[in-house]
């Protein structure tokens, strides 16, 4: 059964977010002043537990699911994370199932996760230069040099890696030739993404927007020309380009160049929440149906439910949007 929105758009991701916590606080996803010390983040006994999620997973499975991607939060905050990915292996040795991190763990959990059954990880990373790194991320506790290292152990162990950007204007652009220079000589495939308006407290203004046309016309003149690379799927949010030596940039352009129309992305929360778009300003509840004692017949009826009715399109209809609508944010729901 393959199960469409009202845009006909089907099922095929999901997104968990297992926990609502991080260790750095991005200035674009945590800003100290809004999840500083007194924030209240979520006790443990509203998390899902790993058993939960994975009922989640294999309700969906009959209606076309085919890909996983764990966030949070950082996910590797999440205790013993490799007992749900060796769960979520377990329902199907073809599903893909990737996790999200900002690379700070990753050194010590690569071999694990791959054991496990973790088919790639993506790893953020907005900066080289240690002063700009710690502006962005807010932290002192960690180093780009780090996270380096995190992604050489995981891609020298057979882990799919890939790396995240975020750019925005008159903080981090300087930054994008280094990673660029960097990445290509790793071999490693780079993505940057324009600054988004996801959540409230992110103080979001277009004019701090570098579009991916211009991060292009930089990456041009530094590594000739960039060649469209045709998408596997047409829900891919990355465009793809290839240099003349065959290195792959690719661009997430959710502000100048929306990709709603092909967009088969569901999110899990960390408290049992289903939400039908990255924008969205509310969740449907799915913790109390399976805390009930529901079936997985039951989980999908209700997500079918929820999901044949979704008409999203936040970021095509940006321009015409209220400033004051309230989104979920980016760190409850995941990127």
């Amino acid at each position: 059964m393959t199960l469409v929105d009202a845009r006909n758009r089907p099922l095929r991701d999901l997104r968990i977010s297992v926990t609502d916590r991080c260790n750095f606080r991005c200035t674009y996803c945590m800003p100290r002043e809004h999840f500083g010390p007194q924030h209240p983040f979520l006790p443990r006994d509203e998390l899902l537990t790993y058993e939960e999620m994975t009922f989640v997973t294999a309700s969906l499975l009959p209606l076309g699911l085919e890909k996983i991607r764990l966030t949070g939060g950082e996910p590797l905050l999440r205790k013993n994370i490799t007992t749900l990915i060796e769960q979520l292996r377990g329902l199907d040795s073809s599903l893909d199932i990737a996790l999200t991190t900002n690379g700070a763990l990753l050194f010590d959990h690569a071999a694990s996760l791959k054991k496990a059954g973790l088919n790639r990880v993506t790893v953020s990373l907005d900066a080289l230069d240690i002063d700009t790194f710690h502006s962005l991320a807010d932290t002192t506790n960690h180093t780009p040099e780090l996270i380096l290292k995190g992604i050489e152990k995981a891609t020298s162990i057979g882990l799919g890696v890939k790396v995240n950007t975020v750019v925005k204007k008159g903080l981090n652009d300087a930054e994008m030739l280094p990673l660029a220079e960097k990445f290509e000589s790793m071999g490693v495939p780079l993505r940057f993404i324009e600054f988004m308006d996801v959540g409230n407290t992110n103080a979001w203004h277009m004019e701090d927007v570098v579009s991916g046309a211009d991060i292009r016309r930089l990456l041009t003149h530094r590594f000739g020309p960039l060649t469209p690379v045709q998408g596997q799927q047409v829900s891919e949010v990355a465009k793809r380009y290839k240099t003349p030596t065959g290195y792959e940039f690719g661009f997430i352009e959710s502000v100048t160049s929306p990709f709603c129309g092909d967009c088969t992305r569901a999110r899990l929360s960390a408290n049992g929440q289903i939400y039908t778009c990255l924008f969205a300003t509310k969740g449907h509840d799915v913790k109390s149906i399976l805390r009930m004692g529901g079936s997985t017949q039951d989980i999908g009826d209700a997500i079918a439910s929820i999901w044949t009715k979704r008409n999203d399109r936040y970021s095509e209809e940006r321009g015409a949007r209220e400033p004051s609508d309230t989104k979920v944010e980016m760190s409850f729901i995941g990127g």
